[in-house]
């Protein structure tokens, strides 16, 4: 698995300890790596490639409307899936500006001579058509173009990519998510949605009925409605997440055996071995149907036997 360099980037953060190099810099929040940012990105690294300089990508933790807007939405992907993802296409560094309340009050001046030119060394600026930077979203396009005219730097503005049912967006994807939608989350983000997080103990009701699960804590993406999917999962070793095994994830409260809390908890096909503490990472490939409650453990179990066959049937290769 390759993954950009993640840097962080504060107030005290400068050429000297960032890029001595000129690069070509795309801006922005890229929750999902969709695939409009794929499309902007790769053509970003082509540019980067003739002009024989970097590609790097300049985006913001936490998310600015967190801290000067309505309140953040829940991520799709954490910083550093987003780093593996960008790192597929070429992106050399994944700069990361903490956003707080002393950033958010910078000028766009401040912004542009500071950041994008004195810090992190970009040549070429490339933005979306709605970029807005600076205190109170005061910076535009136009002045953006006349701050690299001043400084040094080109601009470049993305055009919006799309399909039939529209452009595609961070906020796309995540109605998709939300609506349990896993063919539209495919079709935004390329990939299907996935989930991360760490094998924590459960009460382990799943080994009395012969389906051993491990139970996933501290999942940082949205989640997708209750239900039963079709996944394949892989496991966090020596630095890189690599392929584990496909299996059955329920995300719900478990009503037939009355847990209450929610859980995310998958059942690992054709595969043995202790999982606690371990990180997993589970792609949410089929939904197979929603969660309910059965008169009894037989139905359950029964059940459960049905999902393991139709969720072998949904993951297998084409």
């Amino acid at each position: 698995m390759t993954v950009a360099r993640l840097i962080a980037v504060d107030d005290e953060s400068s050429v000297d300890s960032l890029s001595a190099t000129p690069c070509v810099l795309v801006v922005g929040n890229f929750d999902g790596v969709h695939l409009g940012h794929q499309a902007v990105l790769g053509q970003a690294v082509d540019q980067a490639r003739s002009l024989g300089v970097s590609a790097n990508v300049l985006t913001f933790d936490p998310h600015p409307a967190g801290v000067v807007g309505g309140g953040a939405p829940q991520r799709l992907t954490t910083l550093e899936r987003r780093a593996e993802l960008v790192a597929k296409l070429g992106i050399d560094r994944m700069y990361v500006r903490r956003f707080d309340t002393a950033f958010a009050a910078w000028q766009p001046e401040r912004f542009a001579r500071d950041l994008v030119v004195g810090a992190l060394r970009a040549s070429v600026v490339v933005v979306g058509e709605n970029f807005r930077f600076g205190a109170k979203r005061a910076g535009d396009l136009t002045l953006l173009r006349a701050l690299g005219a001043q400084l040094g730097f080109d601009v470049r503005v993305h055009a919006v990519a799309s399909d039939a049912r529209g452009r595609y967006s961070s906020t796309r994807a995540r109605e998709a998510v939300v609506a349990g939608d896993l063919d539209e989350v495919r079709r935004v983000l390329g990939r299907p949605h996935s989930l991360s997080g760490v094998v924590a103990h459960g009460d382990e009701r799943g080994r009395t009925i012969g389906v051993p699960t491990a139970n996933l804590v501290d999942i940082p993406e949205l989640l997708p409605p209750k239900g039963v999917y079709a996944v394949t999962a892989d496991r966090y070793s020596q630095g890189a997440f690599a392929p584990l095994a496909r299996g059955v994830t329920n995300i719900g409260v478990r009503p037939t055996v009355g847990s209450g809390g929610l859980s995310v908890e998958t059942y690992l096909l054709d595969f043995a071995g202790d999982l606690y503490d371990a990180r997993l990472r589970i792609h949410l490939v089929a939904r197979l149907r929603e969660e309910r409650k059965f008169g009894s453990l037989d139905e359950l179990k029964a059940q459960i036997a049905r999902d393991v066959s139709d969720a072998r049937a949904a993951l297998v290769e084409p």
